[in-house]
């Protein structure tokens, strides 16, 4: 019988502007607690062919042209060689680059994490590369996205937390998790209190039961808002649990749009404190 092997996906591109080394790092780091293999594409610019009607006197738009498509290039090589760098022996990397039209990297990205189990993305709330590939991947690929902030550290994957509502996407996002947990590894369900009315009570419980039934040790916690906001008061509940990774898929495409590129301008994700799992 064929052993399976997990294939993670990283898209990083090198314009309109690189991603700090940082997050990449700290993506690379939490790939390598997977048990997966990381395929890695970089995406430069590809410049059409112009003329300038001024003449060459004036300007040289071809040259200005080939200047970008070389320094996209190089970038690419030089972000290649820094996943390669940090995954060390054990994460096996495989890389590819594509030269892609200008305002079709983050499709052409969403189409290829088609291929793969799930990606990874490394996240910083200063790039907007790094929120547009997000959005991208979130919204169009089919495929659960992780975002990694920059102060993740690399650890075995033994304690994932849950949000549940026990909706459709949210039995997805628990089912795009636990594969990824490791053998022994325990879950956290956190329920949210006086975000949205509930269709039972003790949904964190029923499910933790659920969990223990099938082997996964599991605890429920209720979670109160307060002041905060459901992506705050998820993201502290799963840090007071000492989660390494938050998995949530009960909200709609609204609510995932803000959580994700609401926190470069209302702090929401401006403090991403752990690694999180979207599926939508």
């Amino acid at each position: 019988m064929m052993s399976q092997t997990r294939i993670a996906y990283m898209p990083l591109a090198a314009d309109p502007e690189a991603i700090p080394d940082e997050p990449i790092l700290a993506a690379t780091s939490f790939a390598g607690s997977l048990d997966c293999t990381l395929h890695l594409t970089t995406f430069a610019l590809d410049v059409p062919p112009v003329s300038s009607p001024l003449g060459s006197l004036v300007v040289d738009i071809r040259g200005f042209a080939r200047a970008a498509e070389e320094r996209s290039k190089a970038e690419c090589h030089r972000m290649q060689g820094l996943v390669q760098g940090a995954a060390g022996s054990g994460l096996s990397v495989h890389c590819t680059s594509r030269q892609v039209a200008m305002g079709t990297t983050m499709d052409v990205a969403a189409a290829e994490a088609r291929y793969f189990d799930l990606v990874v993305l490394p996240w910083s709330p200063e790039s907007i590369g790094a929120q547009e590939m997000a959005q991208a991947i979130v919204f169009g690929s089919g495929r659960p996205a992780i975002l990694v902030p920059p102060s993740v550290r690399p650890a075995r994957l033994d304690h994932i937390a849950v949000a549940w509502d026990a909706s459709r996407v949210a039995a997805r996002a628990l089912g795009d998790a636990l594969p990824l947990l490791a053998k022994g590894g325990r879950v956290s369900v956190l329920t949210v209190q006086g975000d949205k009315p509930l269709s039972e009570t003790d949904l964190a419980g029923a499910l933790a039961s659920s969990l223990e039934k099938r082997g996964v040790s599991a605890t429920p916690i209720e979670v109160t808002l307060g002041q905060k906001t459901v992506a705050e008061a998820l993201q502290d509940a799963a840090l007071s649990a000492q989660a390494q990774l938050l998995a949530m898929g009960g909200f709609g495409h609204s609510r995932i749009r803000d959580f994700v590129l609401g926190g470069a301008t209302n702090g929401i994700l401006a403090q991403l404190k752990l690694p999180t799992l979207l599926s939508h």
